[in-house]
């Protein structure tokens, strides 16, 4: 027998639905939509959650089976948020058994319903990256530089060859909010806040920078492709981000002025090959020293990331404007403030929810 939920609000599927994004995301589309999560840990969800492991076929056959039985055969969107990544830059089979083959299998289950649009959560960073002053688009090539992107790339292919329904593929910035962001951009903030020697030295070109996105203009863009579902094209690919870059110097200027009242952070350039000795030398170290000296921290910064530190990542988001009509609210120019906020309160906190080594001091407060 069918459960009941309110026929006048159309039915949107989520996976990853528990996660950190999946969460924030299920709730902007509650006040719209019934929102019915699919993941593998059911008992964090704060909202119905069906579980569903991507990597079995037979999982996601019983889970959607539940979906059929209790809420009929008639989609208006499935979000696809479920994808595996770390930063290691090390190949895992986890980025084909989840992000590629648990896709493939996803839609493979799927064909059998009616769904108004597919939406799957990609990277810009399956693009090759230009040089600053440059700007990405959609027509910019496919050439994605470590093991994440290369995984969402060919999950992007496995939609494209695999589906009839309607789909749109959006490629996201780096994520980010008040508390929380990317690992690439907290490392940066705990680096300055605790002076570490690190933060003075960089291998790349110190005007090049990543595009951001801030999590509520995330959410204005995945309600604004649910929406627009029907009048959107058959397959559409659009990227999703703010429309100016700034510079890793530029960060790092505006976060010493920030936390320590400085209004220069001096950033030195080094030579890759010398930074990279320099990781590997951290690296081995790291494992000789036992983890009750260094918590059994890892260090952030892996030689492969040294060889894209030329990268520059500014997007074009005119589809998005056109197709959408959305344009982020945020910048993260203007958000640093408020990060630093947060991190200057409870810098505990900060460090534990960004998943940054803390230790325990300011160095500011040391002077």
């Amino acid at each position: 027998m069918a459960v009941s939920y309110d026929t006048n609000k159309p039915l949107v599927l989520v996976t990853g639905a528990t996660g950190n994004l999946g969460q924030s995301i299920c709730a902007g589309l509650e006040s719209d939509y019934t929102v019915v999560g699919l993941d593998r840990d059911r008992a964090s969800g704060k909202r119905q959650v069906i579980e569903m492991d991507i990597t079995c076929e037979s999982s996601i056959r019983e889970a959607l089976a539940t979906i059929r039985r209790d809420f009929g055969s008639r989609i208006a969107a499935i979000l696809h948020l479920i994808a595996y990544y770390d930063f290691s830059g090390e190949p895992d089979p986890l980025y084909d058994e989840v992000n590629v083959k648990g896709t493939r299998d996803f839609l493979g289950v799927l064909e059998d319903f009616e769904v108004d649009r597919f939406i799957y959560t990609s990277t810009m960073l399956v693009h090759r990256p230009v040089v600053p002053d440059d700007k990405i688009d959609e027509d910019t090539p496919v050439d994605p530089r470590w093991e994440y992107p290369r995984s969402k790339a060919r999950a992007e292919a496995t939609i494209r060859s695999n589906t009839t329904m309607p789909y749109a593929i959006l490629r996201l910035a780096g994520v980010y909010d008040e508390q929380t962001s990317v690992p690439t951009l907290s490392n940066q903030i705990a680096r300055i806040y605790s002076r570490d020697l690190q933060s003075h030295l960089y291998a790349g070109l110190l005007d090049a920078g990543q595009a951001m996105l801030h999590r509520e203009d995330l959410i204005d863009a995945i309600r604004r492709t649910i929406a627009r579902r029907g009048y959107l094209p058959e397959e559409v690919t659009m990227l999703i981000g703010e429309p100016e870059t700034l510079g890793y110097d530029t960060i790092q200027d505006m976060l010493g002025r920030l936390i320590h009242g400085e209004d220069v952070w001096q950033t030195i350039k080094i030579p890759p090959p010398l930074a990279k000795l320099g990781s590997k030398i951290q690296n081995l170290s790291e494992t000789l020293i036992p983890d009750a000296l260094d918590g059994g921290d890892k260090p952030f910064i892996q030689p492969y990331m040294i060889d894209m530190a030329d990268d520059h990542y500014e997007l074009d988001i005119s589809l998005a404007r056109t197709l959408l009509g959305w344009e982020p609210q945020h910048r993260l120019g203007e958000e640093l403030p408020g990060i630093v906020r947060h991190l200057q309160a409870d810098p505990d906190a900060w460090h534990r929810i960004n998943g940054v080594a803390f230790s325990g001091k300011n160095r500011a407060e040391e002077r």
